[in-house]
């Protein structure tokens, strides 16, 4: 879940926001009602993220190790080859 704070109000609570971020909770600070940052604690890179495939979004994220196993050509693939060969 996403908290969202304008920063007037981030100033006052500061200290109890980063906490909260340092926990794992997902901190936005918003500037007149558009975020603008998002507060991540120090050694943590990026959140995993997940993607919806088109026609399977029904079925739930699709993690990034999944994706990266089509980072690398088949092997097999031959782009001369007949898509549908006669026999």
């Amino acid at each position: 879940m996403t908290t969202q704070v304008n920063i007037a109000e981030a100033k006052a609570r500061l200290s109890e926001l980063v906490a909260r971020a340092e926990a794992g909770e997902d901190i936005v600070l918003a500037r007149a009602g558009k975020p603008a940052i998002r507060l991540v604690p120090t050694g943590v890179s990026e959140r995993p993220r997940h993607f919806r495939i088109g026609a399977f979004a029904h079925h739930g994220p699709v993690s990034e190790e999944f994706l990266d196993l089509f980072l690398e050509p088949d092997p097999e693939f031959d782009p001369d080859k007949d898509i549908f060969p006669s026999e």
